[in-house]
């Protein structure tokens, strides 16, 4: 079920919201709590219900090693605690493996030995690199004793709360748990949905309006075209980092809205990730929750900067790395989470230097940087990457050419205010207006995170918050009705 669908606007969410604030109000909390958790789980197996017993076993054997590794925690049984600890992080990683890099494994086996063994063409289950890390985080933090008792419903509505149970944010347990513990948040609150709702229609704005529309030059760049002029490849590639952005910090947005909707507050996972002027910069604005992850569940855990610089840039090249193969099962991945581990320690060696770059510069190369490299995430393999970035530094004539020719009469006033062309041509003159409109929004418009914060000091919910609110739904639902809704890009991660 996807957010941008009439089903859960129309149907899934006002259910779920008024049955979950109906039980509460008649004092049936544990039963408000298992609906939800039942409602997450249907939500969750609408996609292929043959994967509901796989985050259910998940669950129940994550909880279990986390109430024991707290018991022997207490008791100060440590190598016990160590030990299932082992095996707890073991059975996610083994999971994750399984499902997700089997065949990726087998593949580069049958390379390296000219053998032919079958691959095992394993779907991807839904959120599994999500919950798993979700899941592990859990169980460091039982292993530290930072985890209280929680009981298994408190537990399943951590793992499977649904607006963030597919694509994040990746929450933390003491983010979570204390929400669903508060006396107050089992009410229905007029400011949380008036936020809620302002929020996830600027998330539905993003996915509908802005990410789908850049799609199409993505994916004509990317898998339709046998070549690329230098114009077009530079729509390609800006298309892509556009269409990634908005595509996630729309899905975000969405998650944030419709948890508040239910007094929950999810933590932020961007700030404007494109205004940064620096690679480490740009990780503490972009995707900050998996960030955070990568941080204080393997970096700091290898060493962190505690054992000299040739260490220190070892574990950040090693947990970039990582970061990259979580995001997909392919070399491509694997070099892009390498380029942004270098740039990192590179940026540590700069600093060092002390040398400062005017903020311009700094920003321009940062960004053409992460333009680059998403490159790389985007490409299906390193031909079609080769592709891009052969067009993007060749020069050639035709672009000159198609210059001239940008203006289309067939393309149509409906077409142009429809936010869709039907022309698979790159070079038009939508296609640069849109580019130019997305660095304005990315540079200079206030985020989802600064609206929140103004929002929070109003003492009374002002009428244009409604108006906002019901002109963007309005935007994206018409576009909706036109085309197919899409899935979020990160549901493949």
């Amino acid at each position: 079920m996807l957010f941008n669908s009439a089903i859960f606007i129309f149907a899934f969410l006002p259910i779920t919201f008024f049955i979950y604030f109906y039980l509460n109000k008649k004092g049936l909390y544990k039963e408000a709590k298992i609906f939800l958790v039942l409602a997450s789980l249907f939500f969750y197996s609408w996609w292929n219900i043959k994967y509901l017993p796989l985050i259910i076993v998940s669950m129940l054997v994550n909880y279990n090693i986390g109430k024991m590794l707290a018991l022997y925690k207490k008791r100060k049984e440590n190598n016990i605690a160590k030990y299932l600890l082992f095996i707890g992080i073991l059975f996610n990683v083994s999971l994750l493996g399984y499902f997700k890099y089997m065949d990726f494994f087998i593949q580069n086996i049958n390379i390296l030995f000219n053998t032919n063994i079958s691959l095992l063409h394993l779907a991807l289950p839904l959120a599994i690199s999500f919950f798993t890390f979700q899941q592990i985080a859990y169980l460091v933090d039982s292993f530290k004793g930072e985890t209280h008792e929680y009981d298994f419903l408190n537990y399943s509505l951590f793992v499977t709360f649904f607006p963030q149970l597919i694509a994040g944010p990746i929450v933390h347990h003491s983010e979570m748990m204390p929400q669903f513990l508060q006396k107050d948040n089992r009410v229905k609150n007029e400011y949380n949905i008036a936020l809620g709702l302002f929020i996830f229609s600027i998330g539905l704005f993003k996915k509908v309006v802005i990410a789908d529309t850049f799609a199409q030059w993505a994916n004509y760049g990317f898998d339709t075209a046998r070549e690329l002029n230098t114009l077009e490849a530079w729509i390609t590639s800006l298309s892509y980092t556009f269409q990634l952005y908005f595509d996630f910090s729309g899905y975000t947005d969405m998650a944030i809205g419709v948890a508040l909707l239910f007094n929950i507050k999810l933590p932020t996972n961007f700030s404007s990730p494109y205004k940064a002027i620096n690679i480490q910069d740009f990780w503490r604005r972009w995707h900050i929750t998996l960030s955070r992850f990568l941080k204080d569940y393997i970096y700091i855990p290898l060493g962190g900067n505690r054992k000299g610089k040739i260490n220190t840039y070892l574990n950040i090249f090693i947990t970039f790395l990582i970061g990259g193969i979580w995001h997909g099962a392919g070399w491509t991945f694997v070099l892009w989470g390498s380029m942004h581990g270098i740039a990192l320690i590179i940026h540590r060696i700069w600093k060092l230097i002390g040398v400062k770059l005017p903020k311009i510069i700094a920003w321009f190369i940062t960004f053409n940087f992460i333009n680059i490299t998403w490159i790389f995430f985007r490409a299906n393999n390193f031909k079609d990457a080769l592709k891009v970035l052969k067009g993007m530094f060749t020069l050639n004539g035709d672009t000159i050419n198609k210059l001239k020719n940008i203006y289309d009469p067939i393309y149509t006033i409906g077409q142009y205010f429809g936010f869709t062309s039907k022309n698979n041509g790159l070079i038009t003159i939508f296609s640069l207006e849109m580019i130019i409109f997305a660095f304005f929004i990315t540079l200079y418009f206030k985020n989802s995170n600064h609206l929140a914060k103004e929002f929070n000091k109003l003492e009374k919910v002002p009428l244009y918050w409604y108006i906002y609110s019901i002109l963007l739904l309005g935007i994206s639902l018409s576009i909706m009705s036109i085309e197919k809704g899409s899935e979020f890009l990160y549901f493949n991660f």
